[in-house]
């Protein structure tokens, strides 16, 4: 079963019905004994790092999620802030992330962005990414997907990176460790494209 985190945070019921589309069986849950006998995790969110990682907290999955992820091995995919609360921090907050990834989540630098482009970075991007990777295995041309969002990853190690995007600059979308992935679009809004990257994490993770 695959198992969307529910901790307040996220766009769960727009996830289960993209991969409702795909053909793939998907719960949305909180219950530890779910999580603990999910073949797969989504990490979806939406809002303020802090927030987020204070919802992770009391919903009391942190435990199971460091076993299952990082002893376990289990699959997971970090969304929009899913992905942020991957790293060890944010400049949005003073909370401390997961960790599984290492880097931080950083602001916009307003210095390198032109006055049409605003924060957050909203809309449809067109994304480069490794060929390599497994998550965008099949992709179609000429990618893109679909955002919203006002800090972006930073990573301590490029070799991590799946996938960038230009707004204003170049930055990580994408990032994969292990068994670890997460991108900072919204593959769930983002048509055929975020259809074909949920299929590629369900058939190659």
């Amino acid at each position: 079963m695959l198992t969307i985190i529910d901790y307040g945070a996220g766009n769960l019921l727009s996830i289960k019905n993209m991969f409702k589309k795909i053909g793939v069986q998907a719960a949305i849950s909180n219950n530890i004994n779910d999580i603990e006998q999910a073949e797969k995790l989504i990490l979806p969110g939406v809002g303020h790092f802090d927030y987020g990682m204070k919802n992770l907290h009391q919903s009391g999955l942190i435990n199971i999620l460091h076993q299952k992820v990082l002893e376990n091995k289990t699959p997971i995919l970090g969304i929009c802030l899913g992905v942020q609360l991957l790293t060890e921090s944010s400049q949005e907050g003073t909370a401390k992330g997961l960790g599984w990834i290492k880097g931080t989540t950083i602001a916009f630098d307003k210095t390198k962005l032109s006055a049409e482009q605003k924060i957050p970075h909203m809309g449809w991007s067109e994304i480069k990414y490794q060929p390599s990777s497994k998550l965008f295995t099949d992709m179609y041309s000429e990618p893109r997907f679909y955002f919203v969002h006002s800090y972006h990853l930073q990573l301590q190690h490029q070799q991590q990176c799946l996938a960038t995007t230009m707004y204003g600059y170049e930055f990580a979308v994408g990032v994969e460790h292990e068994n670890i992935v997460g991108v900072q679009f919204h593959p769930e809004k983002s048509h055929k494209y975020g259809m074909k990257l949920l299929e590629n994490f369900v058939k190659y993770y």
